[in-house]
């Protein structure tokens, strides 16, 4: 994919330095220790008595969403265009570690002819000041991932709206903090998993629901996307958007876990189409990762031209490939795979597995079965007529002309807005980003133990078994505009996610 996560916080690897330099500094291959083993053990085994449930919870309605954006690199500076093109935004505040960044997108604002919005940064710890402003409604966070949970929890402790960059957390105890912090305030806390708003996701979630794939028996889901070249491509802080990684967080998080680390992108869309958390649960997972193949290779051979590289040499790194199995309640399978580190086309799988029929999107072109056959092209093209569904009949071309790998950000964004003005329940709510993003910790307990199973923390409390599935039909709201419709752009070749 094309969407870099890019951050805003230098002191990630200071206020981290536990989380992000014990592997990578001390020549171990990268392992949990025991104490931290222990840790995922006794958080994944916790009761949780629901003190309020968020699933369906329907928030007072917001004429006008007044939104405060932290982390302004190449992921959030997109999320302050998309945000601009619908109805009923304000962006009062940017927040980032790098003054370049915020004046980057605050020039944006006025070349659109918007309101300045404030301006924080210089300060690890601007992005409270944003938080505290009294006049925000929700906080909308692109920065590295050890900030993710903290930065929600804040919002959330400061009477705001979440919206958090994947994966929301990086630990168990993580995942529970978001759970009861958001039961407590009754704010809603959304993981932006933007893959479950693209066009074939969606078509076969619709088709699901309709019974079409007749019974789901298994899904696949992945993120195999070579990141080597991002991943040590030196920062220029100097630059808003430059296609790297500042102070190369994301290439540390890679040599001090060693695990599934990215799971949602493929896991979030196959688990709607099981209805996890909304009829069905995960019950346990295993994992098992390869050996490193290129990244330990790769930093020696650019310390070996570059002191700048010597920090990262003669050190161990994850595997290039972590295979993860999920069984839930209802008996079916999950296959979530992760590979950033080798020469191989993009994937993220999707591939569903029913009873009556099949779906998979990767390797292109998509491909549906509805029998033992793959459709024909003239089949397809009315089989996708016929169940794409209202939220794309909607805003589908307009998504594409404003942008976001293809489209599928600005669905999100929009589908966003939309809710919260409406005072809807939002597709995505914090069980789902617990659950989704404790796949990474529960894979490195499960690595670390020669692949034994874990079961999975049930966030909801047992409210999955009443919980109901989102909406996509637009059955209520859907009448948020979009303010310009943009001539259809070229998308920013630096966007990696």
């Amino acid at each position: 994919m094309k969407s870099n996560r890019r951050d805003f916080l230098k002191h990630a690897t200071v206020a981290g330095a536990g989380a992000f330099t014990g592997g990578l500094l001390s020549g171990c291959a990268p392992k949990l220790p025991e104490s931290n083993l222990a840790a995922i053990i006794e958080s994944a085994k916790k009761p949780h008595v629901q003190k309020f449930n968020m699933s369906g919870y329907s928030a007072p309605a917001l004429t006008v969403v007044r939104i405060g954006i932290i982390g302004l690199g190449d992921r959030g500076s997109g999320a302050v265009e998309r945000l601009s093109f619908i109805e009923g935004v304000e962006i009062k505040a940017l927040c980032d570690k790098r003054e370049v960044a915020v004046k980057g997108s605050q020039k944006y604002l006025q070349s659109i002819g918007r309101e300045p919005a404030l301006e924080f940064f210089g300060d690890e710890n601007a992005w409270k000041k944003l938080i505290e402003l009294p006049d925000l409604d929700l906080i909308y966070t692109c920065t590295p991932w050890i900030l993710h949970t903290p930065i929600s929890v804040y919002a959330m402790e400061n009477g705001k709206h979440i919206a958090c960059e994947v994966p929301i957390a990086r630990t168990i105890d993580e995942c529970w903090q978001l759970v009861e912090t958001s039961e407590r305030t009754k704010k809603h806390c959304m993981m932006l998993e933007n893959c479950c708003y693209d066009f074939f996701e969606l078509l076969t979630l619709n088709m699901a629901r309709q019974g079409m794939f007749g019974d789901i028996v298994h899904g696949e889901g992945a993120y195999i996307h070579n990141l080597m070249g991002y991943n040590f491509k030196k920062p220029q802080d100097d630059r808003q958007s430059d296609g790297a990684y500042t102070d190369m967080w994301r290439l540390k998080e890679n040599a001090s876990r060693n695990g599934n680390l990215y799971p949602t992108h493929g896991l979030g869309p196959v688990c709607q189409i099981m209805n996890i958390n909304r009829g069905d649960r995960m019950e346990y997972l295993t994992s098992m990762s390869s050996i490193d193949f290129t990244m330990g290779k790769h930093a020696d051979a650019l310390a070996a031209g570059d002191p700048f590289f010597a920090p990262y040499a003669n050190k161990s790194y994850r595997g290039n490939m972590n295979t993860s199995l999920v069984r839930t309640n209802l008996g079916r399978t999950i296959l979530i795979q992760h590979d950033v580190s080798s020469v191989h086309p993009y994937s993220r799988l999707h591939v569903i597995s029913g009873t009556s029929g099949s779906a998979m999107k990767y390797p292109e072109p998509e491909r549906i079965a509805l029998g033992e056959d793959w459709l024909n092209a003239e089949e397809l093209k009315a089989v996708t007529e016929k169940f794409t569904p209202e939220i794309v009949k909607r805003v589908g071309e307009m998504a594409k002309k404003v942008g976001g790998h293809g489209g599928m950000d600005f669905i999100m964004d929009w589908r966003l807005i939309d809710c919260l003005r409406n005072g809807l329940p939002l597709d995505q709510d914090v069980y789902d980003g617990a659950l989704w993003s404790s796949i990474a910790p529960l894979s490195e307990w499960s690595v670390a133990n020669r692949s034994q199973s874990i079961d999975v923390p049930d966030f909801t409390g047992g409210a999955w078994k009443s919980n109901t599935p989102h909406d996509i039909n637009l059955e209520k709201g859907g009448n948020t505009q979009v303010l310009e419709v943009v001539e259809a752009k070229e998308e920013m070749q630096l966007n990696v996610k």
